[in-house]
Order: structure tokens, then sequence, then C-alpha cells
């Protein structure tokens, strides 16, 4: 990186609201959201419209500033990967500094009103979510072991829970649970990516397994963990958020998902370069929809039971 990109990525540049949106990463924080709105609503105690609302809202915003804290931190990663070099930072329309007071700002903002607005346990359950994703993860774990996304994923895993906690104020095996559909899907999720998308991590010098030990190894381990979610969501179904409607979805989308690993598994990279990684980027588009409705399938169980519809 040059020393004028450097002070680019300091300074900051022209920005405009949309580029302090995009350092909230609202594809992300939007699984966030719905994951943790899925977590309150299948929760078995009600809870009042506008609390919920609210709860919601800064549970948002402490997902936008963990982005926001990680884009800081990650910029000079940002700017070398092909993925990643249009974001805010690394383009120069944000500077460092800014990207670090608004992360910083958000996260107390949303943390404190979470509390004030639900519990004291669902405010700091979002605190040590941020702190974890900005911290653990993205200063530590993403730049030192190819275990990063596996351990770095309960990041991303825990919005259910707070959903949960937010109701109930507490945890249960069914958020557990939720946590797990989410913590075990990320690792296959990302290294499904890492396959097709090697070398950008070559070139940024993360240690995504791809790199430290191979694609063969690789395409292993997305078979194992695929093998472990599917018992995961059926686990799932089997608690009192499951039901019909969940069992049915969850049965096509783990069979659609386990022939995809087992696919991925069997080939090589002859065969994989050959057909620039079809099988592979198959099976990420489909991670990209499953997390997804296996929550809209809770969620429906849950929106069903009260007219004794949902459920077991």
């Amino acid at each position: 990186m040059t020393d004028a990109s450097i002070t680019t990525q300091a300074d900051g540049g022209d920005a405009e609201f949309g580029d302090y949106i995009a350092l909230l990463k609202p594809r992300v924080m939007s699984l966030v959201v719905f994951t943790a709105l899925v977590g309150l609503v299948a929760a078995p105690m009600p809870v009042h419209p506008y609390i919920a609302f609210c709860a919601i809202l800064f549970i948002a915003i402490g997902g936008g500033a963990s982005g926001a804290l990680n884009m800081w931190y990650d910029s000079d990663i940002d700017a070398v990967m092909k993925r990643t070099r249009g974001r805010p930072i690394p383009s120069g329309r944000v500077g460092r500094d800014e990207a670090l007071a608004l992360g910083l700002a958000l996260s107390g903002f949303s943390c404190v009103m979470l509390a004030l607005a639900a519990n004291v346990f669902a405010g700091l359950f979002l605190a040590f979510t941020i702190f974890f994703y900005a911290v653990v993860y993205t200063m530590w774990l993403k730049r030192w072991t190819p275990q990063n996304i596996v351990i770095g994923g309960a990041a991303g895993a825990f919005p259910p829970m707070i959903g949960w906690a937010v109701a109930t104020g507490g945890v249960s095996i069914e958020s557990v649970l939720m946590f797990l559909l989410v913590f075990m899907w990320t690792p296959p999720h990302f290294w499904a990516l890492a396959l097709f998308m090697r070398s950008d991590y070559d070139d940024a010098g993360v240690p995504m397994l791809t790199v430290t030990h191979g694609r063969p190894t690789t395409r292993r381990h997305i078979l194992a963990y695929t093998v472990l979610l599917a018992a995961v969501a059926f686990g799932t179904g089997l608690t009192s958020i499951g039901g019909p409607v969940y069992m049915a979805v969850a049965l096509v989308l783990n069979a659609l998902f386990v022939i995809g690993a087992v696919r991925i598994w069997r080939r090589d990279e002859v065969m994989a370069e050959a057909d620039n990684y079809k099988v592979e980027r198959g099976f990420f588009k489909l991670s990209l929809i499953y997390t997804f409705l296996h929550f809209a399938a809770i969620l429906a169980e849950a929106l069903l039971k009260p007219y004794g519809l949902g459920g077991w």
C-alpha cells in the first residue's frame, strides 16, 4: 500500500451518507436483524410491539457498530483484496478515525439503549457480541489461525440468542440451538467462498484454511461441518420452536446441502478449475438462503401457534 493511500484512509474524503451506511455492513446487518427478530418472536414470553421494535432497532445498530469497527481495523487487508477494495475506507471516502469514532459511539449507544428498553442481560449480551466480533475475531483470530471463521462465527450466531433474551431475560436450549444453526453454517459458507476466492486471502495474508492447509483439506472440512450442521438443524426441529413446517424445510435444505458438500469433497482442483468452480459456487449460493429459510420456518411455526397450526 502506498503512503498516499494510507494518508487517504486516515483523512477520508468526500464521504456521502451512503458511505457511512456501507460502513455498517447492511447485508450482514440484515441477517443479524432477521435472526434476532426470529429469536424474539419464537420465545415463549410475549413482548410488547413497541419494546420489540426498539429492541430490534438497537440490535441492528449494534450489528452495524461491529461492522464499522471491523472495517476500521481491517482497512489494510480490505485495500489488498479485490472483493473489498471498494469499501469506504480503502477507497478513501471515509477516514479510519471517522470509522472508529462511529463504531465506538454506536456500540455504546446500542448496548445502553437495549438494556433500558428490554433488560440488562440483553444489553450486556449485545455488548459481549460486539466485543467478540471486533476484538476476539477481527483483531485476534482472523490474522492468527485458520480456525478464524470457525470460532469467530460465534459473533454472527449470537443475535437470535439476544432476541430470545429480550423476551425471556435468559438463555434456553432453543436459543442455543438457534445459535448453533448459524455457528455451524458459517464455516462451510465461507470455506466454499474461499475455494474460488483463494488468491484474495493469499494476497492479504489471511490464514484461511485454503491457504494454510490446502483445498483438499478444506473440502473435507466442508463435508464434516455440513453433516454436523444437518444434525443441529434436525435437532432444532424437535424442540418447542420446531414443527412440521420447519422439519419439511430442514429436510429439503439439508439434503441439498449435504449432497452439495459430498460433490465438493469428491472433486479435485483439476475438475474444479475446468468448470470455473461451478459446484463450489452453487454450494455457496445455496448457503446464502440456507440460514434465512431455516429461520423463516421457525418464524412461521411461531406465528402459526396461536391458531393451533404450528409446533408439535
